[in-house]
């Protein structure tokens, strides 16, 4: 590979996350301030920035920022932008990875969001997209997908059309194939049931041409921009009762078992020396089984 490619791609990549992270962070909080509701009576919400490093990282950027809120909207949502400086794969996980049982070194930066609301009657999201690049291979992934609590297909199916104009604009087939792998991905098994409204997710996308992958990534992230914020100011001024919360937090319960048994990111983080409270961030706050 060429290295000074390499490093232009690394530094783009890494201020489109960071570029990304703080275009959300300022339309989320504008919704706080917009917000007229059953919690009104308390403050908006505001995100807290929390620059972390890496254990024996080699440069004090070696890490990331996780930026938590807890409002009257989002009940809890957490953003993190992160890059791997000088990762290292085990020896378990270099196997699967092309040229790391010669170089286990690798570089990856990443933004990555859940967002867990107060509503019961507005859906839980995700969003995460990544670049990651080892000794012999460079590559993108990531997806998004919509969580609520109770099925509304309107909600689902804006959702799903903002993806698939994003989709659409990069590659004929990227919507259906992606919506499948997303379907695929975010299920449970031992429930028999999907995790929510889906989505789509892709990973290890390298088509031989860098910028087209950058783009779509980019895509991505913003067609979310567009459409999730949009369901939230139609859904967050309706009314619910305790029953509705009850549901909601059961339904909770489904979110962290998918991410504690078989979310790859996780799994990835903790096999990876990542920072604990940045894996587990995703974790809702609060949560119950029947």
């Amino acid at each position: 590979m060429n290295t000074t490619v390499n490093e232009e791609h690394k530094t783009r990549a890494r201020a489109w996350f960071q570029e990304l992270r703080d275009r959300i962070i300022a339309e989320f909080e504008k919704i706080e301030d917009e917000y007229s509701g059953q919690l009104s009576h308390l403050p908006p919400g505001r995100f807290e920035r929390k620059p972390w490093t890496r254990p024996g990282g080699l440069r004090a950027d070696d890490g990331g920022v996780i930026s938590v809120m807890k409002g009257r909207v989002f009940e809890k949502i957490a953003v993190m932008t992160s890059t791997n400086l000088n990762g290292t794969f085990s020896p378990e996980m270099a196997k699967t990875i092309k040229g790391a049982d010669k170089d286990p070194h690798f570089w990856s930066s990443s933004i990555s969001l859940v967002a867990h609301m107060q509503n019961p009657h507005v859906p839980a999201v995700h969003i995460n997209t990544r670049h990651f690049m080892a000794a012999e291979t460079a590559w993108f992934g990531g997806g998004t997908d919509l969580t609520p609590m109770f099925l509304n297909d309107e909600d689902a199916r804006a959702f799903h059309a903002a993806l698939k104009r994003a989709c659409d604009a990069h590659g004929a087939d990227y919507y259906a194939r992606y919506k499948k792998w997303c379907d695929e991905y975010f299920y449970l098994p031992h429930r028999g049931e999907p995790r929510g409204a889906g989505g789509i997710f892709y990973d290890h996308m390298d088509t031989g041409d860098w910028e087209a992958d950058f783009a779509f990534t980019r895509a991505v992230g913003l067609a979310f921009l567009e459409v999730y914020p949009h369901i939230v100011r139609k859904r967050m001024g309706q009314p619910w009762t305790e029953a509705e919360r009850e549901h909601q937090l059961v339904r909770r319960g489904r979110y962290v078992e998918f991410n504690l048994l078989y979310d790859r990111g996780t799994q990835f983080g903790l096999k990876t020396g990542g920072n604990v409270e940045a894996i587990l961030m995703s974790m809702p706050p609060e949560a119950r089984w029947p």
